[in-house]
């Protein structure tokens, strides 16, 4: 790796202080996928996932940089970068921008243009209140050097290659479903729902475990005390 001799002094930002999204609607779809996606690759030590960042790609230019709402890079270490460095790192398999108003004609546009140039395998855009897409969830991937469209399923969900996993528009948000399984990946307030299921179902075995326990030394009781009145009759 070709390192720039001042490149020690150069400054790569890591955050542009702006918020991370127009909307409350446009914040939980970019935490969903981020948490979404790392629970997908959780304990994999080759891949990263990373939202509301900055990602380099000019060595030596900090002005050179792009902010993805979500990336996952494969190939590459796993740990908790401030920022990505693209001549450092692989191109990123997967981006994915969470558009808005403010943002469509951007992310159309240069981010677009930008993603194509620098490598960027899958890029997927997803509107969570359909104000600006048309259909609200659209994808591309390279194909020789270029993006072509990723073809939508009758249902309008979109399938990524790079992860395995079913892109689903589902209202305002973005469900994330495993090809190979059919199973969806839970959103957050569903993992707490299933723990509480889980840990009452849990409650209710203890329970009724402890009332069989209870009723077999009852029985077993019963059993002695009856054992003891016959000895005795028996004697008498």
């Amino acid at each position: 790796m070709n390192v720039l001799p001042f490149e020690r002094e150069i400054e790569y930002p890591t955050s542009d202080g702006q918020p991370m999204a127009e909307s409350p609607e446009h914040v939980q779809a970019i935490i969903e996928l981020l948490l979404g996606l790392q629970h997908r690759y959780a304990g994999a030590p080759d891949v990263w996932v990373g939202a509301n960042f900055f990602l380099f790609y000019e060595q030596g230019n900090p002005k050179a940089r792009v902010s993805p709402d979500v990336l996952l890079a494969r190939g590459i270490a796993n740990w908790n970068r401030p920022n990505y460095l693209l001549w450092r790192e692989k191109p990123p398999s997967l981006v994915v921008e969470v558009t808005s108003p403010k943002t469509w004609r951007k992310d159309l546009g240069p981010k677009k243009s930008l993603y194509e140039r620098i490598g960027v395998e899958e890029y997927v855009l997803f509107d969570p209140l359909g104000e600006c897409l048309r259909p609200p969830l659209q994808g591309y991937r390279l194909l020789r050097g270029r993006y072509q469209p990723i073809p939508l399923s009758e249902d309008g969900s979109l399938l990524s290659r790079t992860t395995g996993l079913r892109f689903r528009s589902e209202g305002k948000r973005l469900r994330l479903v495993d090809v190979t399984t059919g199973e969806p990946i839970l959103w957050p307030e569903e993992v707490e729902a299933a723990r509480a299921r889980e840990a009452a179902a849990r409650q209710a075995a203890e329970a009724k475990a402890t009332e069989e326990a209870a009723a077999r030394q009852a029985a077993e009781e019963r059993v002695r005390a009856l054992e003891e009145e016959l000895s005795r009759l028996r004697k008498g």
